[in-house]
């Protein structure tokens, strides 16, 4: 449909050339000239098609600003240091050219709704976050955000939205509960008054990962990214993207455990070492007790010994109680 546009649009061109040549008796020179402006209007939509209106925006804006500014210092300076070419031509160079690099910085995140926005006086949105599929699934996004912990306004892609729905319609069971789990999330988030969760249907073709998509979104926007993804974390954060990652919040938000403390547990299982049983926090912490294999299936008292800091994790070590006392008498004699 667009080359067919583009196409009405060149004969249009060629065709007013001939009939403009026709009345100055030179149709052929204006076909040529119909013709050339015909390529040269395609080549400009083609130009701008690739530009960020912003950006152009935000840097004539930067550029005129930076250049009023320039004036304003210089007129003061004009009087005290009369005939000075020079320093009028830097100062007006140094300020335009600075003024041009901030605007477009700060354009990229100007799109036509945003413009449309300003222009009634609504100003912008500012404190935006995007929520991938894997937080919304996992469902601690909510408790969060009633928490009071995160406000503001939640972006949400059409592809996020569709991937959802995709997991809810799934001949999985698992999958299909986990997909509606995640449109309850949405649902529950929606009704929240401090938070404004917005759908909006801005996609990138030419990006097929659906983690690319978020990154390039929340680079348009000057965004953050909600997630608990690893691997999405990272590619974010090499790309200049800030990340609140749900995992690394629980795991902040844990009990700190101190060397020589007591802790009452209830041994589950063996370790991996000798002798060892494993018992776990209820925030899901492992605390491995040392010659504990005969406690499995026991509540016991514990004192830990010692804490390990894992990027799995953080792991507590501990012996039982009667253990710990018995070497610490050793160690006093």
């Amino acid at each position: 449909m667009l080359i067919v546009i583009k196409s009405l649009i060149f004969l249009l061109f060629v065709f007013s050339g001939y009939f403009l040549g026709a009345q100055l008796n030179a149709r052929i020179e204006g076909t040529a000239i119909g013709l050339v402006s015909g390529i040269i209007a395609i080549l400009v939509e083609r130009i701008f098609r690739k530009v960020n209106i912003g950006r152009i925006i935000g840097g004539i804006t930067g550029l005129a600003i930076g250049i009023v500014f320039a004036n304003l210092l210089l007129y003061p300076l004009k009087i005290m240091l009369p005939g000075v070419p020079l320093l009028s031509f830097v100062i007006n160079a140094f300020f335009g050219y600075g003024g041009l690099l901030i605007g477009i910085k700060r354009g990229e995140n100007l799109t036509m709704p945003v413009l449309f926005k300003i222009l009634r006086g609504q100003g912008i949105d500012e404190n935006r976050k995007i929520l991938d599929t894997s937080v919304i699934i996992d469902g601690r996004i909510a408790d969060v955000c009633e928490a009071g912990f995160l406000d503001g306004l939640f972006l949400l892609p059409q592809f996020i939205l569709q991937e959802l729905q995709h997991i809810a319609d799934s001949p999985d069971p698992l999958k299909r509960a986990r997909g509606r789990r995640g449109l309850d999330i949405l649902h529950r988030l929606q009704k929240m008054a401090h938070l404004t969760v917005r759908i909006t249907d801005e996609d990138f073709p030419k990006i097929r990962e659906v983690d690319a998509k978020l990154v390039a979104l929340a680079r348009v926007h000057d965004a953050k990214i909600i997630t608990n993804d690893f691997n999405l974390n990272k590619i974010a954060e090499l790309q200049g993207v800030i990340v609140l990652n749900i995992n690394e919040l629980a795991s902040a938000l844990k009990p700190v455990v101190l060397p020589g403390e007591s802790l009452k547990i209830f041994v589950i299982k063996e370790g991996k070492e000798y002798n060892q049983g494993v018992a776990y926090l209820e925030d899901g912490t492992m605390v491995v007790v040392e010659n504990g294999r005969r406690l499995i299936g026991k509540n016991v008292d514990v004192t830990v010994t010692s804490v390990l800091q894992t990027t799995a994790g953080r792991m507590i070590f501990s012996r039982t109680r009667e253990d710990y006392e018995r070497e610490e008498l050793k160690a006093v004699k």
